[in-house]
């Protein structure tokens, strides 16, 4: 079938539409909601705002509803452009780094990364009096704009405003709830279905964003609200000095979070003895078997054969009495304990029998001799990762830690990656990235533990200001044209991924099971590619079409009636805009990753591209056969062809030609059996 290019991006109420329709078929019809039907599906039969009880608990805010609203509109004016030549090993990374508003940048990944984000984190502006509030034009009247143009203030590189959002104003929480919210739902639509959000955050405004969260997200779907200790005193407080913040976690779906266990919860120096089973059951450490003050029974008090013949009961008695002290282990248990060799006799002076009955405590097995993973579930206050570690690291990349003053510690954004099991491919995504801290860690951590994860990092493209950052703006003048904090982001991902490639290419003393480990592991991920939110490359305009336009099925063409369509032009006059193109027409395709490879087909011709062998994009000025005849030889076979419009000179009969020899050749490479023939046209 033959088609334009759609004008939206992502929808995303025709989705919420169809999951509406799966639960109450009867309340969606012809594609629109009968909300009638939903109330009396969902028991409420009165009309809302009538009768008595039908006050429920709501938590709204002054431009709420423009908000939520603005979640749904499309945004098929604006696209993705790469930047070539700013990243890293742009032909094979996974990694990507976007610059631009988070807002626009969150829409326009929500086609290709819809479902697909494993965790998410985000150190948003705490609205302490000092951070700048973006100001989304959405939410502002014309005169607010006015009058938002004519005040001093930061601007970015785009012109957008950043406004200091003070306490003394009448907006103050407002003007927060107003900015995170949007960006939080689109948030949700990202991630996996046992996908985790987790969320930095001070006293200011910790008590709006669960509130927020819980609307979002689910009440039932709240993890935890990690504390951490981010120094160790303050003495210049008034009152009580405050040592913490707060990291807000909510799952997908509680039913299918899928977060690891803390590896770290035991103690590997009390491991200090091994026997003959080392290899399968690791090392161990040893506990008496008899304890007191358990719940006593008769059936635990019972005598032990020591090695030397003596019997030996609980708590080192020689008889029986009952004294309150039992074996931790039934008489049976013992018996295969002994058969196995998970019970060790040490002499003991102290006891009446002159021996202590220990069981073994390995490492890698229960004691029934399964196979375990010595962990427990992570703690929700974190200790020993001081926000001054930022500073350091910092200083370590850059010879001074004055470029940029705010950034979290690593340490604290790779335990927080660590909690989530994404290890295995699992993409990480923060749209507040600031200095680029999250790709560091990510980075870090795969080099550490072998893992694949990805990351996606979206900054606002903020300027330095020189009176108020000279060491950064001096620094940042040296390496760029461009002073914002995007420049140092990216300049930080470079040198931290060299240092991290570095380190991993030092000759390591390994035990043979670690040299296993890493031959199976992935060549270390240290690159990135580099997008900006911008105008779109393809115009749109609206025209009323005369006649039947057409609609080509698989072997044929037949028409449909009139219609006003969205039609679309592209300027083509430069090739070096070629890439842009094919990138906003993958944007526009559900399911298809940035990193995905795009593919100049050179034997076609030269404006001719694939996009993950799934779509191919034609971008020749004029098509001949034998162009024809190769686009329909591609293998593997593409789900979809891109024309540009203006190649077939508005001829309808050229047009339906080529597309029927298509059919034809492609039918014929599979050996007669009739394709669907998917094409659309720009």
């Amino acid at each position: 079938m033959s088609d334009k290019i759609s004008k939206t991006i992502f929808n995303p109420v025709n989705e919420n539409v169809k999951a509406l329709e799966k639960l109450f078929p009867d309340a969606v019809k012809d594609g629109q909601v009968d909300f009638e039907a939903l109330r009396a599906e969902l028991g409420a039969f009165e009309e809302a705002g009538h009768g008595v009880g039908n006050e429920t608990y709501s938590f709204t805010w002054n431009g709420k509803a423009k908000a939520k609203a603005f979640v749904s509109q499309d945004i098929g004016g604006r696209t993705l452009k790469l930047k070539k030549g700013d990243g890293v090993d742009e032909d094979t990374t996974q990694n990507i780094y976007i610059e631009g508003d988070n807002l626009e940048a969150l829409k326009l990944l929500r086609n290709s990364y819809y479902n697909r984000i494993k965790m998410i984190y985000i150190d948003p502006p705490y609205n302490t009096n000092n951070d700048f509030i973006y100001r989304d034009k959405f939410m502002m009247t014309d005169e607010e704009i006015r009058t938002m143009e004519e005040e001093a203030g930061n601007v970015d590189d785009e012109g957008n405003r950043l406004v200091k959002n003070s306490k003394d104003g009448a907006r103050y929480h407002t003007n927060w709830l107003n900015m995170i919210y949007p960006r939080l739902k689109i948030a949700r639509d990202l991630l996996t279905d046992d996908g985790v959000i987790f969320i930095s955050i001070d006293d200011n405004e910790i008590d709006n964003l669960k509130k927020i969260c819980n609307e979002i997200f689910g009440e039932q779907n709240f993890v935890s609200s990690m504390i951490w200790q981010k120094k160790t005193g303050a003495s210049d407080a008034s009152t009580i000095a405050t040592i913490t913040e707060y990291v807000v976690v909510y799952a997908k779906s509680i039913l299918n979070i899928s977060l690891t266990r803390n590896t770290q919860s035991y103690d590997i120096k009390r491991y200090k003895y091994s026997d003959e089973f080392e290899s399968e059951r690791g090392v161990y450490y040893i506990d008496n078997l008899d304890r007191g003050g358990l719940q006593y029974s008769d059936s635990l008090n019972y005598g032990i054969e020591c090695p030397d013949g003596t019997i030996t009961f609980p708590n080192g008695r020689t008889k029986f009495v009952n004294d309150g002290w039992i074996w931790k282990w039934s008489k049976s248990k013992i018996e295969w304990a002994i058969e196995n060799k998970f019970l060790e006799f040490r002499k003991s002076p102290n006891k009446e029998s002159g021996w202590s009955v220990c069981y073994k405590n390995y490492l890698n097995v229960d004691n029934e001799n399964k196979p375990i993973e010595r962990a427990a579930p992570h703690k929700n206050l974190i200790q020993d990762i001081l926000n001054a570690n930022a500073a350091s690291t910092m200083k370590n990349l850059f010879g001074t830690n004055n470029y940029f003053n705010y950034s979290k510690p690593i340490e604290l954004l790779k335990l927080l990656v660590s909690m989530v099991d994404c290890k295995d491919g699992g993409i990480v995504l923060d749209f507040f990235s600031g200095s680029g801290t999250i790709a560091h860690a990510v980075m870090q951590l795969n080099a550490e533990d072998g893992g694949n994860r990805k990351f996606i990092a979206v900054q606002l493209k903020e300027k330095i200001c020189q009176k108020e950052d000279k060491d950064a703006f001096e620094f940042l003048s040296s390496i760029s044209k461009s002073t914002n904090i995007c420049e140092i982001g990216k300049e930080r991902i470079r040198r931290a991924g060299a240092k991290i490639k570095v380190e991993a290419e030092k000759p390591k003393q390994q035990s043979m099971m670690d040299a296993q480990s890493q031959n199976e592991t992935k060549p270390l991920d240290i690159g990135f590619k580099v997008f900006e939110v911008a105008d779109t490359n393809i115009q749109l305009f609206r025209a009323e079409m005369a006649g039947e336009p057409l609609t080509f099925e698989a072997m044929g063409a037949s028409a449909k009636g009139n219609q006003e369509l969205l039609d679309f032009t592209i300027a083509f006059d430069k090739e070096d805009k070629d890439l842009n193109v094919v990138y906003e027409l993958l944007i526009r395709h559900r399911g298809i990753p940035l990193s995905a490879k795009i593919e100049k087909l050179t034997n076609i011709g030269q404006r001719t591209y694939s996009i993950a062998n799934t779509i191919v994009v034609c971008l020749e000025a004029s098509l001949t056969k034998e162009m024809v005849s190769k686009l329909a030889q591609i293998e593997p076979e593409p789900k979809k062809y891109i024309f540009r419009d203006s190649a077939f000179s508005d001829d309808i009969n050229l047009k339906t030609n080529t597309l029927n020899e298509l059919t034809a050749l492609i039918a014929k490479q599979s050996g007669g059996k009739k394709q669907k023939l998917k094409v659309e046209f720009i």
